[in-house]
């Protein structure tokens, strides 16, 4: 790309007008990564990418559309606008669709203090493998891993540029650097698998490669010989590796596009106690070096600190300008996109209350149960909050691990399951979503 996301975005807005937009709004998506793949200590596969993508959304009243392309040529750009007003001249009205009024755009964000970009020279392809090598060779000095299934690091930086006809233009960069991978114990029918992995936006703050496999090693190990659990109403502890699944479903619950559809088994919760009196769940999209951080949203508004749940209630839904119109509140600056959709509300980095005792601390008060480490399948009915997942893990005897389990199914109902956990103090602290181990006791527990 010879021109920036800057000038393509301000060009994709001009052919509009000329086109015959009363309003538009473009998006520009630039990136770049490299990513290896090894087996067997030689490389299997390694792949680098560049590309672009735009899209633009034009207006003509309360009609709208959108398209998106990879060809930034000017005669793409004039042919993209071109057909988007045709489209929005087909469209129905939408009467809560729009842009946001000047007065609500951010302005004078500082974006280098949010850390997105790492500035020490990118990775080579050779020490990426490097790293996946060194990841998949501590996998298997573990006894009892027979294989690794995958290895592998890579590195990648992403550009984005907004800019609108209401005024609005802003961009930034970000990059992420990251190792996995993937170890198989056993054999035949007996195989069991378990993971690791670090993703960071700074290479410095990365784990180490070899602790990586060494710990995707004893993962597997530890999944030998697992077995069905009993059936019945157990105490249940998901590890803080899955333990942030349970608070996305209370965010999928309080999502504005929900509410707005009625179809949300929080609707009528608003200051309603969703969690313990003790708990709160805070949203902090400033927080440096973190992925979820970011100055504005989709659609050119500041981002904020919220206190979503404040001891225990829940104080409001997370709004995109049309989610928050048809609700008649106004936008919390949650609104996120790609080049071929309209904005909707959407959560950045997340944390919640942490609890005064360990992991270690919960198993052996929970007695009898079962802790949860993985998680497979989703029923969740958004109307009702009625949950049930497939699980495997460990069972809990007398508040000691006794052998690994699998093939169960964990199931309860969000509301009551929600405003009923415990938390470990176990988070780590450079996620997106800080969230501990969580002990529910009580759950319905399907096994043998």
């Amino acid at each position: 790309m010879t021109r920036s996301p800057e000038e393509i975005s301000q060009q994709l807005l001009d052919v509009a007008r000329r086109a015959g937009a009363e309003a538009a709004d473009a998006i520009v998506l630039e990136g770049s990564s490299v990513s290896v793949d090894v087996r067997g200590g030689a490389l299997e596969h390694a792949e680098r990418s560049e590309g672009a993508d735009l899209g633009l959304r034009v207006f003509l009243g309360k009609r709208s559309a959108i398209v998106s392309s990879s060809d930034s040529r000017p005669e793409t750009l004039a042919a993209m606008a071109e057909r988007a007003v045709a489209m929005a001249k087909e469209a129905p009205e939408d009467p809560y669709s729009g842009l946001a009024d000047k007065g609500q755009l951010a302005s004078d964000w500082d974006i280098r203090s949010l850390k997105l970009l790492d500035t020490a020279p990118p990775p080579s392809a050779e020490s990426l493998m490097q790293d996946a090598l060194a990841a998949e060779a501590a996998a298997l000095t573990v006894k009892g891993v027979t294989q690794v299934s995958d290895a592998a690091a890579s590195y990648g930086t992403h550009r984005v540029h907004l800019a609108a006809t209401n005024g609005f233009s802003g961009g930034y960069e970000r990059s992420s650097r990251s190792i996995s991978c993937v170890a198989i114990s056993g054999e035949g029918t007996g195989m069991e698998r378990d993971y690791d992995g670090d993703s960071r936006t700074f290479q410095s703050d990365l784990r180490d490669a070899a602790e990586i496999g060494r710990t995707a090693g004893e993962r597997a190990v530890q999944q030998v010989g697992a077995c069905k659990p009993a059936t019945g109403s157990f105490p249940v502890l998901f590890d803080e590796r899955i333990s942030s699944s349970l608070i996305g479903h209370l965010l999928a619950a309080s999502n504005g596009a929900a509410i707005a559809r009625g179809a949300s088994w929080l609707k009528d919760c608003m200051g309603q106690e969703v969690l313990p009196a003790h708990l709160s769940l805070i949203e902090d999209p400033h927080r440096p070096r973190i992925s979820g951080s970011r100055p504005f949203d989709a659609e050119g508004l500041p981002t904020q600190r919220r206190v979503i749940v404040e001891n225990g209630v829940l104080t409001g839904w997370t709004l995109d300008l049309s989610s928050g119109r048809k609700l008649g509140m106004v936008s919390t600056g949650n609104a996120a996109r790609g080049v071929s959709g309209p904005p909707s509300p959407s959560n950045w980095n997340l944390s919640l209350t942490q609890g005064t005792r360990s992991r270690e601390d919960l198993l052996r008060d929970m007695g009898t149960g079962l802790l949860v480490t993985s998680m497979i399948g989703s029923t969740i009915n958004p109307n009702t909050g009625d949950y049930s997942r497939g699980a495997s893990g460990f069972w809990v005897e007398n508040g000691v691990i006794t052998h690994p389990v699998n093939e169960c199914t964990i199931a309860g109902n969000l509301r009551d399951m929600l405003r009923r956990i415990i938390p470990a103090n176990d988070a780590r602290p450079y996620l997106s979503r800080v969230v501990p181990s969580l002990l529910i006791e009580g759950m319905t527990l399907a096994g043998n």
